[in-house]
């Protein structure tokens, strides 16, 4: 990936847009990256990531203390940021 994300500016709108606590926004996202470093690419380098799936793992986290919509609204704002970033994007 040639654009690198800011942490902290990351975890600054993650906290913003859903008033979530930034520790825990943290720990949602080091499960997340652990998730995307298994995934597979394809040959493009992109990573085709099942949305439910990456909630389901994240979830089964014994350190995550929130519930299954906070995390979902949480990685969709994410997105949503990674997007405008440049950085990800939806396969077609």
């Amino acid at each position: 990936m040639s654009k690198q994300v800011n942490e902290k500016e990351l975890v600054s709108h993650l906290a913003t847009k859903t008033k979530v606590d930034p520790q825990k926004i943290m720990i949602v996202l080091k499960h997340e990256q652990a998730y995307m470093n298994s995934a597979k690419a394809d040959a493009k380098g992109d990573v085709d990531v099942d949305f439910d799936d990456l909630v389901d793992y994240i979830m089964g986290k014994s350190d995550v203390k929130l519930d299954e919509i906070t995390v979902e609204k949480i990685l969709d704002v994410e997105m949503e940021y990674l997007i405008k970033k440049g950085i990800a994007g939806y396969i077609d």
